[in-house]
Parts: structure tokens; sequence; C-alpha cells
């Protein structure tokens, strides 16, 4: 029996050993994809510049001619491709792991739309622009998810009943964000629409800033629950069994996840279905066993990057990268849809 016993823990730890490096795998390999991807945002546009003459750039050296274009066009809009894809997977796989339903991401429960409306509404209707149009965003997210928190709260929050809620909020906003751009005056109609489809045109470093420190500050707090939120992947039982306090991770997780996601709006627009997509990808590639935080952020910032260079060069005409992602993400959405019925259509 006790030779028994003895195999089977040899056995255990040789499974967590394989786990372990298949995680670490990945997390190089995404990595890897990452650094190839800014390479070649940098390098290769509509001219190329060698990658000799891009590295002169980015140590501060005035190229003509590739100083601007590098430093000023492909830099900043490659470091918001990173930074807010990696806001929206961390954000989207949160509330994913918390509520164990792929459908649970901030931007198919409206919070992405909340931040959106809030930022039309600022910029229509009361002429704001800058740093208070980003606040607007921040500060509307962040109300709709306390909405949609107070609003499915009955004896607790179910997962069921937040995501049609959320579902139905955003479909209201979407209404609002379409009546104010209605009523939009012409030189503003332009910027009020990356609200509402999701663009890094005429980013600039200094607006990736704020997002930088939100992602180091709200990101490290998501991960410093990993654990928790592994554990919540068992169940609210098992993980208040393991000593989860399930009241305070809810919160922290939820406060953290709506923050990324608002901020990164708040930058970016809502780039549709990055946190939808990040999760299940991340989980694909990684296995479904050990945290999928850091997967996700960078399956986040690999599927934004990815998909607005091929929204600017790969495609027939120039398309905002919230529409390439869309595109990506919408048939996924609909095989979940379709799955699930066919689930609970089961005998």
């Amino acid at each position: 029996m006790k030779q028994a016993s003895l195999t089977q823990r040899a056995h255990l730890n040789a499974l967590r050993r394989a786990q372990s490096r298949r995680r670490r795998s990945v997390l190089m390999l995404l990595a890897a994809g990452l650094l190839l991807g800014v390479l070649v945002t940098l390098a290769l546009g509509q001219s190329y510049t060698p990658l000799s003459t891009v590295a002169r750039v980015l140590a501060g050296i005035d190229v003509p001619g590739a100083s601007f274009t590098v430093r000023e066009l492909r830099l900043p809009r490659a470091v918001a491709c990173l930074l807010a894809g990696a806001c929206f997977g961390l954000g989207g796989v949160a509330f994913q792991t918390l509520l164990r339903n792929p459908l649970a991401s901030p931007d198919i429960i409206g919070i992405s739309s909340g931040a959106s409306a809030g930022a039309v509404f600022a910029i229509v209707a009361l002429s704001w622009s800058g740093p208070a149009v980003a606040l607007a965003a921040v500060a509307s997210g962040l109300g709709v998810a306390l909405s949609i928190y107070l609003l499915s709260w009955r004896d607790g929050v179910t997962g069921a009943r937040l995501i049609l809620i959320g579902i139905g909020l955003a479909a209201m906003l979407q209404s609002v964000t379409a009546y104010l751009l209605m009523q939009a005056p012409s030189w503003s109609l332009q910027e009020a629409l990356r609200w509402i489809t999701g663009s890094v045109n005429g980013v600039r470093l200094a607006q990736a800033l704020p997002l930088g420190l939100a992602l180091t500050l709200l990101g490290g707090l998501l991960l410093s629950r990993r654990a928790d939120l592994d554990a919540l992947r068992l169940g609210d039982e098992l993980a208040a069994g393991l000593g989860v306090r399930l009241g305070v991770t809810r919160l922290v997780v939820v406060l953290a996840a709506v923050g990324l996601v608002a901020f990164a709006t708040a930058v970016t627009g809502p780039i549709a279905f990055v946190a939808f997509l990040s999760g299940p990808i991340a989980a694909r590639i990684n296995g479904q066993n050990g945290s999928l935080l850091w997967s996700a952020a960078l399956v986040g910032a690999l599927l934004v990057l990815a998909s607005d260079y091929a929204g600017q060069f790969l495609l027939p005409a120039r398309y905002p990268v919230g529409i390439v992602t869309g595109v990506l993400g919408a048939p996924y959405l609909v095989y979940l849809i379709i799955r699930d019925n066919q689930r609970k259509g089961a005998p």
C-alpha cells in the first residue's frame, strides 16, 4: 500500500512538472511572437526601415526620415496595441474565470459599451476632449459594472443572470451611442466614431503612459490573486474550503478587471472580442491546469498587434483594428452559443 502511494505521488509530481514546463514553453513562444510582431510593425509598413536603423532611432539617434516614421508613427501604435491588448486579455480572462463562463467577457456584458457611451457623450454633448474624455470613459465603465452587479444581485450573483443583464444593458448603451452619433456635429463625429469601432490611429506615447500604469497596478493586483482565481474554477464551495475569501476575492477581481478594460477602452476605444477571445485561446494552447492570466495577457497583446497590422497593410482597404478583431470574434461567439444550446438540449 505504501509503495502504491509513493508511486502515485511520484506520478503526480511528474505530471505537475510536465504541466509547468508546458506553461513556460507557451509563455516563451508567445513572448517570442510578440517580439517578432513588434519588429515587423516597426520595420515594415508602407516603406521598409532596416532593423539597424530602427535600433538607432530607438536609441535616440536622429535619422532623417526614419525618426519620424518609427518614433512618431509606428512606435506609439505598437505600444498602444501591446498595452491595450494585455489589459483586455487580463480583464477578460479574470471575468471568465470568476464566473466560470466563456461568455462572461467585459465586451459581451456591456462594460466596454458603457465606457464607449460615456466617451461619446463627453465628446458630443459636453464638447470635451483629451484626458477628460478618457476619464469619462473610465468612470462610465466602472458605473456600468456596478449597475450590472447590483441588478444581478439576488441572494448572491450568478453567472447566467449577470450575463443576461449585461447583454441587455449593452444593447441599451449601444442604442444611446448610436443616437448621440446621429446628433453629433461634423467636427466631432470623426473623433466620436473611434469610440464605437476601436482604433489606435493617432495614438501618442503620452496617452499610453496611464495605460501602462493601470496595467502595472491593476494587472499586478490580479496576478496576486491568481491562486484564488484558480481555486474558484473548482466552484465556490471547494474554493471556500481551500481558504479563499469569496467576497473579498470577487470584489478585488471585479474592480481590477473592470479598471483594466475601462482604461484600455479610454485609449483605444472598444476593440471588439479581444477580452472575449484571449482566455479561450490561452486555455487551448496552455491547457486547463494552472493560471491563464499571463498567457491571456500575451495572447491579447498579440491579437491586437497582429489585427492592427493586418487592418493597415494586409487587407484590400485600411480598417481599424476593432473591425478586424470583430470579424475574428463574431464566428466564435456564434459557435459558443450553438454549443451551449446543444449541451442544454442533450439528454
